[in-house]
């Protein structure tokens, strides 16, 4: 549980620098999710869910070798 709550606010610190570091990129990115198609979304969501769950199976077995 720990882990969960040190992953969320690792999450919040990147995104509050990319807000502040890239405001107007942020704001057009925000802008290109908004108007994408539902499907892309998801894809995009399976995909991205995918890769972290692969970084994180990463770091766990590596990390404890």
């Amino acid at each position: 549980m720990l882990d969960l709550i040190a992953a969320l606010g690792l999450a919040l610190a990147v995104e509050g620098i990319l807000f502040a570091a890239f405001p107007d990129g942020m704001r057009r990115a925000m802008y290109e999710a908004a108007h994408s198609p539902s499907e892309r979304m998801r894809l995009v969501g399976i995909v991205s869910a995918f890769i972290g769950l692969g970084i994180i199976w990463l770091v766990r077995w590596f990390g404890s070798a």
